[in-house]
Order: C-alpha cells, then sequence, then structure tokens
C-alpha cells in the first residue's frame, strides 16, 4: 500500500492510501488515477456542498413523509377516528403496538438488501408502500382493517432510517455526518409539526366524509408522488454521481475510504457483518437505544394526547403541538452541529436524555391547570431531549463501525431496536390514566434517567481506553489521526481509537 502525507485533505499527520488492489471479490476496484491530484481543503468543501443541495433536501422530504406516515394516528384519534371505528378498550393501544412488531422483525433483511441492492433503489420502493398503506387507511371501516394496514406500514417503513443512515455514510466523512443527518432528521420534527397544522386545517372541512379520512388522502397520496420522484433523483452512490466530474467522483471515493469505510462499496457478506456482535460496545450502544425509545415514542405518538391536558379543543390541542416539534428541531441542529465541531458524541447524547428526564418530570409533577405556562414549556423540554440523542446516538456508533457490512447490520438492529419501545410507550398511556398519564409520564422519565447514565459510563470507558492504548504505545492520538482502512476490525487492531 502507497500511502502519502497530505494535511490540506485530512487531519495533520493521518496517512491518506491513494491506492488499492485487490484479488478479492469483496473489494471494488479502485477509480483509475485516484492518486494522481491531491484536492485542497476548498475542494472537499465544494464537493461536500454539492451533496448538501442535491442528497439531503430529497432526503429530508421522504423523511418528513415516513413521520409522517407513521405518527398521524394521534391527529387522527383527536378527531375521533377511534369513535369513528368502534374501538373498544386498549384497541387503539394494541393498533399502535401491532405496528413494532413487523417494524422490527423486518429491519434487518431489508436492510441487508438495501446494501445489496443500493438504498437509491430500495428507499424510494419503501416510500411507495408505506404511502399506499397510509393512503387505504382512509377507507377502512374497523379495527380489523386498520390493524392490518398497521402491520404493512411497519414493513415498508422498518428499514428506513437505517438505510438513509447508511446512505449517508458512503456520502460524507465521520466528522461531518452528524449536523447532516441532523438536518435530515429535523424533518421528523417538521413533519410532527406540519402534522398538527395540516390536521388542524383539514378538520375544519365540512364534508359527509370524516375529516380524519382527508387526513390519510392527503399524507398518502403525497408520499406515493414523491416517492417516484425520488427513484429517478437518488444517485447510486458518491463515486458513481452522474451529477459529479471524473475528478469530483475521485476525490469522493478518497473521502470515503480515508475517514468512513474501510473497503469502499464492499459486497455484503452475513457472516462478516455479523462479526459486529463479537464487539462488547454493541451491546452498550443497543442498551441505548432502548432507553432512547421509550420518550421518543412517547412525545412522537402521545404529544397531542400530552399537550390536550392544557384544557384547549380539538382543532387548538393540534396547533399547540406545532411550536415544541418546531423548537425540537432547532435544539436538535444547535445540538447536532456542536458535536460535529466539538468531534465528540456522548456529551451530548447525555445532555438530551437529562432534558427528557426534566421535562418529563416537570408535567408529571405540577398542577397543569394552574400552571400552563410551566406545563407547556415542559412539553418543548420533552421535544428537546428526544431529537438529538437519536441522530447523535446514530452517528456515534456508525463512526466507530469502519466496516460498511457491520455498520448497515447494526443500524438495522439498533433503529428498530429502538422504535419497538414504542410498544413500551404504547401500553402506558392507557385510557384509565388520563388525562394526567401519571404512570406513563413517570415511566418515560426513568428511561430517560437511564439512557442518560448508560452514555456517560460508555463514553467514559471509551475515553479510558483510548488513553489505555495510547499509553501502550507511546503515543497520543485521536480517532481523527487513524486512517479508517486500519480501523475495519475495530477494537481487536492496536492502532484503533474510538470516536467520542
Amino acid at each position: 500500500m502507497e500511502t502519502v502525507k497530505d494535511s490540506n485533505i485530512i487531519d495533520r499527520g493521518m496517512e491518506v492510501p491513494v491506492s488499492k488492489s485487490s484479488s478479492n471479490d469483496s473489494e471494488p476496484a479502485v477509480l483509475e488515477g485516484q492518486g494522481e491530484h491531491l484536492p485542497t481543503f476548498e475542494h472537499e468543501k465544494a464537493l461536500a456542498l454539492k451533496f448538501d443541495l442535491r442528497i439531503l433536501p430529497m432526503l429530508a422530504l421522504m423523511y418528513m413523509f415516513n413521520a409522517l406516515d407513521k405518527g398521524n394516528l394521534g391527529n387522527a384519534k383527536t378527531d375521533g377516528m377511534d369513535k369513528d371505528l368502534n374501538f373498544k378498550g386498549n384497541q387503539y393501544n394494541i393498533m399502535l403496538s401491532i405496528f413494532y412488531v413487523p417494524y422490527v422483525l423486518f429491519a434487518p433483511p431489508i436492510g441487508m438488501l438495501g446494501k445489496r441492492y443500493g438504498p437509491h433503489r430500495v428507499l424510494p420502493i419503501m416510500m411507495f408502500t408505506f404511502g399506499s398503506a397510509t393512503l387505504l387507511s382512509a377507507s377502512v371501516k374497523n379495527w380489523a382493517g386498520m390493524m392490518a394496514l398497521r402491520w404493512f406500514l411497519g414493513m415498508a417503513e422498518s428499514a428506513f432510517f437505517p438505510l438513509v443512515i447508511y446512505y449517508l455514510t458512503t456520502f460524507y466523512r465521520r466528522g461531518e455526518l452528524a449536523r447532516r443527518l441532523a438536518l435530515f432528521y429535523a424533518a421528523s420534527n417538521i413533519a410532527n409539526a406540519f402534522s398538527g397544522l395540516l390536521a388542524f386545517a383539514v378538520f375544519h372541512i365540512e364534508s359527509r366524509l370524516d375529516s380524519w379520512r382527508y387526513l390519510f388522502i392527503i399524507e398518502g397520496s403525497l408520499t406515493i408522488v414523491f416517492a417516484l420522484v425520488a427513484y429517478l433523483y437518488l444517485p447510486k452512490s458518491a463515486y458513481e454521481a452522474a451529477f459529479l466530474s471524473e475528478e469530483e467522483r475521485r476525490l469522493a471515493f478518497k473521502r470515503i475510504q480515508i475517514d468512513s469505510s474501510a473497503v469502499v462499496g464492499e459486497k455484503f457478506n452475513l457472516r462478516d457483518a455479523l462479526e459486529i456482535f463479537k464487539m462488547p460496545a454493541t451491546y452498550g450502544f443497543l442498551a441505548i437505544e432502548i432507553c432512547l425509545g421509550v420518550p421518543l415514542q412517547s412525545v412522537s405518538l402521545f404529544l397531542p394526547q400530552i399537550v390536550a391536558r392544557l384544557g384547549y379543543d380539538k382543532i387548538k390541542t393540534n396547533l399547540y403541538t406545532v411550536a415544541p416539534n418546531i423548537v425540537g428541531a432547532c435544539v436538535l441542529l444547535i445540538l447536532a452541529f456542536t458535536s460535529d465541531y466539538t468531534r465528540l458524541r456522548f456529551p451530548f447524547i447525555a445532555l438530551g436524555f437529562a432534558l427528557t428526564f426534566i421535562g418529563f418530570i416537570i408535567y408529571a409533577t405540577i398542577d397543569v391547570e394552574h400552571s400552563l405556562t410551566v406545563a407547556y414549556f415542559a412539553c418543548f423540554m420533552m421535544t428537546w431531549g428526544t431529537s438529538a440523542p437519536s441522530v447523535l446516538l446514530s452517528t456515534w456508533y456508525n463512526n466507530n463501525v469502519a466496516h460498511e457490512g457491520r455498520r448497515v447490520t447494526l443500524t438495522s438492529i439498533g433503529v428498530p431496536l429502538a422504535n419497538l419501545m414504542g410498544v413500551v410507550s404504547s401500553n402506558i398511556f392507557r385510557e384509565q390514566d388520563k388525562p394526567k398519564y401519571i404512570p406513563a409520564l413517570a415511566t418515560t422519565a426513568a428511561f430517560g434517567a437511564c439512557g442518560c447514565l448508560l452514555a456517560l459510563l460508555l463514553g467514559s470507558y471509551m475515553v479510558w481506553d483510548n488513553g489505555r492504548r495510547d499509553r501502550r504505545q507511546g503515543v497520543r492520538l485521536s480517532a481523527r489521526d487513524v486512517s479508517t482502512e486500519l480501523l475495519r476490525e475495530g477494537p481487536r487492531r492496536e492502532e484503533f481509537r474510538w470516536f467520542l
């Protein structure tokens, strides 16, 4: 392997691979002429900007519709959907829960198919499918029909977020990922806000057709249209994008090889990918995902019901969910940009969990009816603390796994595992506990506190382990000083350094 020092394109002292040949068919040939030019930092900035303008807006729109189609039941319920379909007892909660069974079961296999056939094709197909399920929801006549459609919606949405995360890691370096993923994920908060605005508008419609059915018709139809556009629009990968010049494609390939993937465009091998479960930190990441899932899903699914305790009518209640979601998106962007700037993940993940804990504790312990301002402020804190940990946690473990197959496998299990905790959220917000929902608020706060503690413990271990490796080697290195080509085997490699 020939190497050069190039402090213009990478951090000073890192060795840059400029050529790679391989007889292994799992490793693609490097683009011809890869080492002929040494790009400057300005070239990298211009290339990243092209990706930002071309990729991020479409992915953000796709995820916005994903979040709309998944979370619109809360808005529909405020318009009496459960009464129109003759729900009895806890049937609404059961319907929310059934979504997560296929969501978790099908995420790993669909994620692996996405790695094999390309996210640029699999993501739009998934989008078309869950848009169709949403559109069909407008025609259901009973609880059984809605249950069946929620099952297929769970299948179609299962690997969507994991595949988007993997897709972005093939365009951006590790230190660039959090803020881009945050811009994308902010679409989820905007979707929740837009859903409230849309519901506010739709519920004013005077018609023989139930207003909540219009909600499904509008959201499902828009999703299907944008899925068709996305199928034609998304490029296969950074180094195969038709909108780039040959020199830019070479630079895109080199960037990912240096600071994202040990082998760029590696073919998926299941046995190799499952090696991720031999890394002990994997279980720490998954435990934090579990703790994240309850507050994340509680806010996503039940914010309208939480806000309803403020005592407003159904139309104003949906309107009052808009501001917390918009501000939550802003806080997410602030924390993500700061995380990328400092190249630190776990302190900001812990901060997000702490905000969640405080928000739910405040709402559970005050007299809401006589402290409306404080209660509404607590709703803002709930959204502050749920969005940021989701983005930064996914970024954190993707930053620490240089093997593409293992990365997509871990993400395809971790993200659905967090969403599986929607089963907990769906069943702690019980009819008999409304309007206060004290057991649900206390349970959600407890998961937030556990997540904060686990993030601090795992991050502290990584700091200690990096220091131990430095002392053993007699050097002082951070994750930015080691090319991802050397990180394929993870912590088993002596040169490995944790991305904190």
